[in-house]
Order: structure tokens, then C-alpha cells, then sequence
């Protein structure tokens, strides 16, 4: 039987939710003081979250494992018939993507915190406990952070729909590296969102949660980890359309 709307909906809640769980719990096992991964680096979070995208997408397979707004607009863009076999490419099943997507980040990162109560209760700056959460550019400069945030979700946008075009045996493997080796090349500027749900379910949950001396959500900077990476993805699916 093909998906209904309401298999979509969990589908992404949970997929979305896996891969904010694994991913914010790597950025936590690196940052957070008392953690057996203290000081684990960069690579160690890009291949925390490489591997919190391929469980993502392998419990996410009933909805076409978007996880990923801007790969739901990129697909939009690229002029699909259907989000995945048998989802109608409409306006409520878009909408059902989203709402699946933030959703299921929000309760990831919640998951998260909870698997690190302890270790966020110690004495640390407020910024690292925001970067448990959400992203944040090394060098603030609005304009140059969006243009990074449009280029790697481009990235990821684009080579995804070609994994389409292009049949492998690799599956959620292949998306998996791609998303460390975006994180290890681009991922630098700004922390590497290339997803609106990723950045901003989190960061409401960093609002909302009762965490010790977690000072502010950084809602100035907020719009970019969104505005970016849909404008990458729309501009990924047109690509791919154009060169089909």
C-alpha cells in the first residue's frame, strides 16, 4: 500500500529525530566537559552527524527519507511528480513534510539533552551549550554566512537528486558521506546547517529547556540556518532539472 499523509508525518518525525538525536549528541560528546569524547574535534562531529543522517534515513524510508526541508524544496523545484513512491506532490503533502521535519528535530535535540543532563548541569559557557543545539558562524557576517549556508545545501541538494539519476548499491551510505565530507570542506563558516528543521528545532528546544546557564538562543542569527539552505536546495532542484 502506498504511504498516507499521516505515515509521512511519522516517517519524517522519527527519521528527522534520529539524526538530531545522533548529531547534536556527537556535537554534545565533543563540547560538553566530563564527556568521555571531550575535545573528540571536527572530524568526530562530521562523522557523528554523517552517521546520524544514514540512520535518519534508513527508519525515514516510508516518506522517501527527506529529513531535510530544503531536500523537500529541492525535489519541489525539480519539478517531481511525487515526494516518494505513491506521496503526491501537493500542498498539504509538502506542509506534512515540514511540520514532520521540525517536529522530529525538536524532540531529537530534546532526546539529546536529556541523554547529557548531567554534563550540561557542569560549569561552561553559554555558546558551547547553544552549539549542542544549534549552529553559529565563526566570522558573523550575515550576507558571507547565507552565501556558505547556499552552497553546501546546494551541495547536498544536488548530489542527492543525482543519487536518484544515478542507481547504487551504497544507498543512505553514499548521502551519509556526502553530508561528512560537506561538513569537513564547507562546514567551517558557519557550522554547516544545510537544513532549516536541523537548526530550528533545536534552537527551540534550547529556548525552552530548563538548561543550566544557557544564556541566549541567538534569534539574530537564526534566519540564516533557514533562508540558505532553502534557497540552496530550490537552486540545486532547478540545476538538476536543467541538465536532466
Amino acid at each position: 500500500m502506498d504511504p498516507s499523509l499521516l505515515d509521512v508525518f511519522i516517517s519524517e518525525i522519527i527519521g528527522t529525530g534520529l539524526l538530531l538525536l545522533l548529531g547534536a549528541g556527537v556535537v554534545a560528546t565533543v563540547l560538553l566537559p566530563k564527556s568521555k569524547g571531550f575535545n573528540g574535534g571536527w572530524l568526530l562531529i562530521n562523522f557523528g552527524w554523517g552517521l546520524g543522517v544514514f540512520a535518519g534515513v534508513f527508519a525515514a524510508w516510508k516518506s522517501g527519507a527527506h529529513i531535510n526541508p530544503a531536500v523537500t524544496v529541492g525535489l519541489l523545484a525539480n519539478g517531481v511528480d511525487e515526494y516518494a513512491t505513491g506521496v503526491s506532490v501537493t500542498v498539504a503533502s509538502t506542509l506534512v513534510y515540514f511540520a514532520g521535519q521540525l517536529i522530529g528535530a525538536f524532540l531529537g535535540a530534546v532526546l539529546a539533552f536529556l541523554a547529557f543532563k548531567p554534563h550540561f548541569d557542569e560549569e561552561l559557557d553559554a555558546a558551547s551549550k547553544l552549539g549542542v543545539f544549534a549552529t553559529g558562524p565563526a566570522i558573523r557576517s550575515y550576507g558571507w554566512n547565507l552565501v556558505t549556508e547556499i552552497i553546501g545545501t546546494f551541495v547536498l541538494v544536488y548530489i542527492v537528486i543525482q543519487f536518484g539519476n544515478t542507481p547504487n548499491e551504497l544507498g543512505p551510505l553514499a548521502v551519509a558521506l556526502l553530508v561528512v565530507g560537506i561538513g569537513a570542506s564547507l562546514g567551517g563558516p558557519t557550522g554547516y546547517a544545510i537544513n532549516p528543521a536541523r537548526d530550528l528545532g533545536p534552537r527551540i528546544a534550547h529556548a525552552l529547556l530548563p538548561i543550566k546557564g544557557k544564556g541566549s538562543s541567538d534569534w539574530s542569527y537564526a534566519w540564516v540556518p533557514i533562508v540558505g539552505p532553502l534557497i540552496g536546495g530550490a537552486i540545486a532542484g532547478l540545476l538538476a532539472a536543467a541538465v536532466a
